[in-house]
């Protein structure tokens, strides 16, 4: 299980400015309920030329609902100047900080700011539109790669996944991550690195372990499936091994193994434990 703070657990179980604003100004959209994570943000300007109010819906964990709830409050009562301004940083900072692992929900809601700027100003983000697609499972460009590396520092492609979910799929696009990284730290000169110990993990049983996998797939992951068509079936388990089998439309699903790895399996690993790996099972 992840490590939440205070603030992450507040904002998740008590979001604030949850909805969609009516004839909003702007609106962002980001994500997609096949990557596990979708953010939709509006906003409402005011006649003093600040946001008066924005409103968020979005379907992800913990980490993604208490990002995009901070995220509302903290561009209310901003112009669009000061709102730009504001990064995934400020929103993982304003939560007092977020596993990793969960980085890539903060960026999420940079994005949906971004995106929701753009629109109220009639113009396009420029890296999806302008960028080449590194990562295809998850449509991430080399320009996205760039910018929230440089951002981040982020040197490794393991970083580049947890703050992105590049390279989060059929790992195919790890290379040229990799040479992306290389060849913006070797333009700006490398910077040292800090160690980030991982999250530590409560014991379970064998009972709580299949239990809670069980729960799991029931409450987070089967209805995101079945909105798209598609369902889960829970075949055996295998130690930390979890073997499923995909029905209705993920079955023959060209993104099927990325909804395994970034969807199911990063599920099952933020409410049981991370060490647990998904393998898909055959009919």
């Amino acid at each position: 299980m992840w490590e939440y703070t205070d603030k992450v657990k507040k904002y998740f179980t008590e979001p604030v400015n949850v909805g969609e604003i009516d004839n909003p100004d702007g609106v962002g959209e980001v994500g997609s309920l096949a990557c596990g994570d979708a953010l939709k943000l509006t906003f409402k300007m005011g006649e003093d030329g600040r946001i008066a109010d924005a409103k968020f819906q979005t379907f992800g964990c913990a980490s993604a609902i208490a990002s995009s709830s901070v995220l509302t409050e903290l561009i209310k009562g901003k112009t669009l100047e000061e709102a730009a301004k504001l990064t995934n940083k400020d929103i993982a900072d304003f939560l007092g900080g977020l596993p990793k692992e969960k980085m890539h929900c903060s960026v999420m809601g940079e994005e949906a700011l971004r995106a929701a700027i753009a629109d109220f100003r009639g113009e396009k983000v420029q890296e999806h539109d302008e960028g080449e697609v590194v990562c295809q499972c998850f449509g991430v460009t080399d320009k996205e790669i760039e910018r929230v590396a440089k951002a981040n520092d982020l040197h490794t492609v393991e970083e580049i996944t947890n703050y992105t979910k590049a390279g989060g799929g059929c790992e195919s696009c790890h290379e040229d991550i990799q040479q992306i990284l290389d060849r913006i730290w070797a333009e700006e000169g490398a910077k040292p690195k800090i160690e980030v110990k991982p999250p530590t993990q409560r014991k379970l049983t064998n009972i709580q372990k299949m239990k809670l996998i069980e729960e799991t797939l029931e409450r987070e992951v089967r209805p995101a499936l079945k909105a798209d068509g598609g369902d889960i079936e829970l075949i055996d388990i295998d130690g930390d091994k979890v073997l499923v089998s995909l029905r209705g439309t993920c079955s023959s699903c060209a993104a099927s193994q990325a909804t395994l790895s970034q969807f199911v399996q990063t599920k099952l690993r933020e409410f049981v434990t991370e060490d647990l790996v998904v393998e898909e099972v055959k009919p």
